[in-house]
């Protein structure tokens, strides 16, 4: 059986991932906050972002940027970079 956790973003218990997704402080408050259905959904918006914002990801201020939109995309925040054609989905 998979592990659970209670996902910030969807606000009830759901499947936990298995290995956080960064080295250190920051892998291990996502693999003990978000869901893997929360984390999915984020690699998939993230690509987005990197697509239609045409980011390049070597350069320190488009990850900076992508760090807070994923800190804001799990907390739900009103104020997330929009990305053309993108609905959320329903919880």
């Amino acid at each position: 059986m998979s592990q659970m956790i209670f996902c910030k973003k969807y606000q009830k218990d759901l499947e936990a991932l298995t290995i956080p997704p960064f080295p250190g402080k920051k892998g291990q408050e996502i693999i003990e906050t978000v869901s893997k259905q929360a984390w999915q959904e984020w690699l998939k918006y993230q690509t987005m972002l990197i697509n239609e914002k045409h980011l390049n990801m070597m350069s320190p201020e488009a990850r900076e940027f992508l760090s807070t939109e994923m800190d804001k995309f799990f907390d739900n925040s009103e104020d997330l970079e929009p990305v053309a054609g993108y609905v959320p989905p329903e919880s």
